[in-house]
């Protein structure tokens, strides 16, 4: 940490339920040279990884549809989200992390993914850095439906759907997920069904 505008950093713990919850005080140098005492509480999770999946033969994509409690506690009607397959690294590099999820989440086995972006989710609040990927998929790629893990209590739809209809989702609102928005987003900039 090079940062000389930050000094006594102080964590304490508030919650390890399941992910890290710390409230940090710290004192941070204002442009105008003066110190102030500043709080934070911050969420560590980890990191985590994307993929927008794609097939440029059939101008098809794979997304997920799945119960996000969060967004049902924040204006989400039914708390069902539409985005791309996902997953915490746990301890694995991200390129391995979204290999497994995609099988885990989608049934599809790639074995080569394309790293397109790595970004912080949150980062007023969360250490998370997304590693964000697009992967090509053909139908003989397919091991089994999908649907997530029953260890994890994952209950995952898979969504195969023309890149047009996913377009045309995100721009009338249907898609909110901040990771495939980024994604859908990359497609049409880099043109990748052309």
């Amino acid at each position: 940490m090079g940062n000389k505008q930050i000094k006594n950093i102080k964590k304490k713990l508030l919650s390890d339920n399941y992910y890290i919850l710390n409230k940090v005080t710290f004192d941070y140098m204002m442009k105008n040279g003066v110190w102030v005492n500043q709080m934070r509480e911050v969420y560590d999770r980890g990191d985590g990884a994307g993929i927008l999946l794609y097939n440029k033969q059939k101008k098809t994509i794979i997304l997920t549809k799945q119960f996000r409690m969060p967004t049902y506690l924040n204006d989400n009607k039914n708390g069902m989200l539409v985005e791309v397959a996902a997953g915490m690294l746990d301890k694995d590099n991200p390129e391995a992390c979204i290999i497994r999820e995609t099988e885990e989440e989608v049934g599809y086995r790639l074995k080569e993914v394309k790293k397109v972006y790595e970004a912080y989710s949150s980062p007023g609040v969360m250490t998370e850095k997304m590693h964000f990927f697009i992967g090509e998929y053909t139908d003989a790629m397919k091991v089994s439906e999908g649907g997530g893990l029953d260890s994890e209590h994952e209950d995952i739809e898979v969504l195969v759907l023309p890149f047009e209809t996913a377009v045309n989702m995100l721009n009338n609102g249907e898609i909110v997920d901040t990771r495939t928005i980024v994604l859908l987003q990359y497609a049409i900039i880099h043109k990748l069904f052309e």
